[in-house]
């Protein structure tokens, strides 16, 4: 049985996941219409992974006796000023859900809930890789720089982060 306080606990961070998941989808949105095909590609991505983060804690409420909220979800940016701009929104979105992870692991100390907190294991790795994919990005976007020459070989990179990112996940899966 999980604690009310972490049962809501846990339904914020479901909120945060599905508003990662909508936001990576705008701005994967407006990367298409710039002609970014593989930024929109990479993105795309993103935000099926950040509903996948969401359901799996939906799930672990169901199986500890408490109940998932279906969050209703506030309407993303749908305008960017540069895949530059788009990048450092993701970086310090995921930051913001480090910061909430760890306020959950708090809890669970607080608690004595182990078993949250032993589910919640996979979510600190998760938003170590996040973060550091992020700001890889960042420090590539700033090495190569985001001017309209720039811009084809911003996009080429994300193809290859998001195929590299697929071998990696199915080499782990193997």
């Amino acid at each position: 049985m999980i604690s009310k306080n972490m049962e809501s606990a846990l339904n914020h961070q479901i909120e945060l996941e599905a508003y990662a998941s909508q936001y990576y989808l705008a701005m994967a949105s407006w990367c298409d219409s710039q002609g970014m095909e593989g930024a929109a590609e990479f993105l795309h991505a993103q935000s099926i992974e950040e509903r996948g983060h969401m359901m799996r804690i939906f799930h672990f409420l169901s199986e500890v006796d408490g109940f998932a909220i279906t969050p209703a979800i506030p309407q993303p940016p749908l305008e960017f000023k540069s895949i530059k701009e788009i990048f450092e929104k993701v970086y310090q979105h995921e930051q913001k859900v480090t910061a909430s992870i760890n306020k959950l692991l708090a809890i669970c100390y607080k608690e004595d809930d182990y078993n949250t907190l032993n589910f919640l294991q996979w979510y600190v790795e998760e938003q170590r890789e996040e973060e550091n994919l992020a700001r890889s990005i960042l420090d590539k976007i700033n090495l190569i720089g985001d001017g309209a020459q720039s811009l084809y070989f911003i996009d080429q990179e994300m193809k290859n982060i998001l195929k590299m990112a697929q071998a990696k996940e199915a080499q782990e899966k193997a």
